[in-house]
């Protein structure tokens, strides 16, 4: 039986319909087409789902959407500002860390709970920050060196 929610994502408020067993993933993608946030394994394996919720990263695809009722979320659709890329987002482009492209939003959303915490992370904090982001493509270290770039040009 489904129950009527509030979700406030990316700075807006959703009334929304849905069943106990409703994940956050499948609410974000299906109910509200915000098709950024992936589903890869549908089991907190991949983190390609990875999303904010009070400024800390959590898989989507294990939160059940009536769990994060009135709290703040951000997907990656929420990152960014004026249609203008999040300097994070565009440390990735520079960096060379975007490849097939399906990890990043999740990798993007772990980093982001880092560098909220930790101006200036060392390689060692960045690849313990995002050791639950699979990424089959790119090796790990442009990703990390994206997020290297991203702190020194937040400094």
């Amino acid at each position: 039986m489904k129950q009527l929610i509030s979700l406030e994502i990316n700075g807006e408020v959703h009334e929304l319909a849905v069943a106990p067993q409703d994940s956050l993933l499948r609410v974000l993608r299906e109910d509200l087409g915000l098709i950024g946030t992936k589903k890869g394994c549908d089991s907190g394996g991949c983190g390609s789902c990875t999303v904010n919720v009070e400024g800390k990263a959590v898989y989507s695809c294990m939160t059940y959407a009536m769990s994060v009722q009135d709290r703040p979320i951000v997907t990656i659709e929420g990152v960014g500002e004026n249609g203008k890329l999040d300097p994070l987002q565009q440390a990735f482009i520079d960096a060379g860390a975007v490849q097939c492209g399906y990890c990043t939003c999740g990798t993007i959303m772990a980093a982001r709970e880092l560098l909220a915490t930790v101006s200036s992370p060392d390689e060692e904090q960045i690849r313990h920050a995002i050791a639950g982001n699979l990424c089959r493509c790119t090796g790990y270290q442009k990703i990390v060196d994206a997020i290297k770039l991203a702190a020194a040009n937040s400094a």
